[in-house]
């Protein structure tokens, strides 16, 4: 039997190990520190793509939102909506929250011209990819007819 110990340690791994705590946590400390070390203890630093990281996050964040406030459910598919969104950013993206990602990790690739960031930004597309297609196999079970006909409506990025 687990102690109150090992279930909190468990939630802690899992919260450490969550896509948003790595993409927005984990990432920018690792490639910070890379960075750092690779530049002689100096960053190059253009604030500029700072605006990319800040829409992506934003992007992340209020897409969350929307999602639990017209689909409920949870913040992630441990607890999947009740109900199925398709209006809002959901009418242009199947995945705008995972989108949110990606679009912080290429800002954060250029605002510190990073390749250890670009290909993070690049396994980030590969691993979420593989997400998707387990989460519409799930949806499909959950909505089926109604989620087949937006599967063929809205793209599951944004062009493709």
């Amino acid at each position: 039997m687990a102690s109150p110990t090992d279930d909190a340690f468990g939630r802690a791994v899992k919260r450490l190990t969550g896509s948003s705590t790595l993409s927005f946590v984990v990432y920018p400390i690792v490639v910070v520190a890379a960075e750092l070390i690779l530049g002689g203890g100096r960053l190059h630093f253009n604030p500029w793509w700072l605006i990319l990281m800040a829409w992506g996050y934003a992007q992340y964040r209020l897409c969350g939102l929307y999602r639990i406030r017209y689909g409920g459910g949870g913040p992630g598919m441990d607890t999947p909506p009740d109900r199925l969104v398709t209006t809002g950013p959901f009418a242009y993206s199947r995945n705008p929250m995972y989108l949110g990602h990606v679009i912080f990790l290429a800002g954060l690739a250029l605002a510190l011209h990073s390749w250890l960031a670009a290909a993070l930004a690049v396994l980030t597309i590969f691993r979420f990819t593989a997400r998707v297609r387990r989460d519409e196999s799930r949806l499909v079970e959950r909505f089926g007819a109604p989620y087949v006909a937006y599967l063929s409506k809205v793209p599951r990025w944004l062009l493709w």
